[in-house]
């Protein structure tokens, strides 16, 4: 049961829902391959039937964690950052990522865009998904455009996000883990007759590191 004290200092930021935090390797979009520390934040309403954490989905079952430990963890293990969920736009960002820049730790974030952007961020990755569409200003400051390719009628709609991003965004096309070997062959035949598009993978899934 989370105290009214708690829920307060949650709505300002500076106590979130930690589901987990771990240094590994990036693995998809512009950044795999190198290292980072990643921030993964409870709640969730966005609801992909092929999430791969839906524990994160429920925020009450994730400790309220001061964002003070949290940063005093990350600068142990690395310069780089990644925010992730669930949804962690759900939560104010700004408190975290003050912190964080506070202590010369560059700020990545992996959103569905579908809430009001806080924090200040240096890569912003956008996945937009059909049950939430992303807000106007996510399309604006995104970076990278990640589409999760689960059949057909996602490459359509991920055809649809990429009319809505700025001009300097990378779009990436990317196969749900679970249909990858049927979706792969073609992705990768997409990519060819679209070249403004790249393929990502889930490289840490091979690698078998978290």
């Amino acid at each position: 049961m989370i105290s009214n004290d708690d829920t307060i200092k949650i709505n300002q930021g500076v106590l979130l829902p930690l589901m987990e935090a771990f240094y590994t390797i990036q693995g998809e979009g512009f950044y795999k391959g190198s290292a980072a520390y990643f921030i993964r934040l409870g709640g969730c309403d966005v609801g992909c039937h092929w999430c791969d954490v839906k524990e994160s989905w429920d925020a009450s079952i994730h400790p309220p964690t001061d964002i003070l430990s949290i940063v005093r963890e990350a600068k142990i293990h690395s310069k780089t950052v990644v925010v992730t969920g669930g949804e962690p736009l759900m939560w104010d960002m700004f408190p975290l990522t003050k912190l964080l820049k506070k202590n010369n730790i560059k700020t990545h974030i992996e959103t569905s865009g579908a809430y009001k952007m806080t924090g200040n961020w240096d890569w912003i990755c956008l996945s937009p998904k059909k049950n939430k569409n992303p807000l106007d200003e996510a399309y604006v400051r995104a970076n990278e455009l990640k589409m999760i390719i689960h059949n057909l009628n996602d490459l359509k709609f991920a055809e649809n996000e990429s009319n809505k991003v700025n001009k300097d965004c990378i779009l990436y096309l990317q196969p749900e883990w679970s249909k990858r070997d049927k979706i792969m062959p073609i992705i990768v035949d997409y990519v060819m007759r679209n070249d403004k598009w790249r393929v990502s993978l889930q490289t840490h899934k091979y690698l078998n590191i978290p």
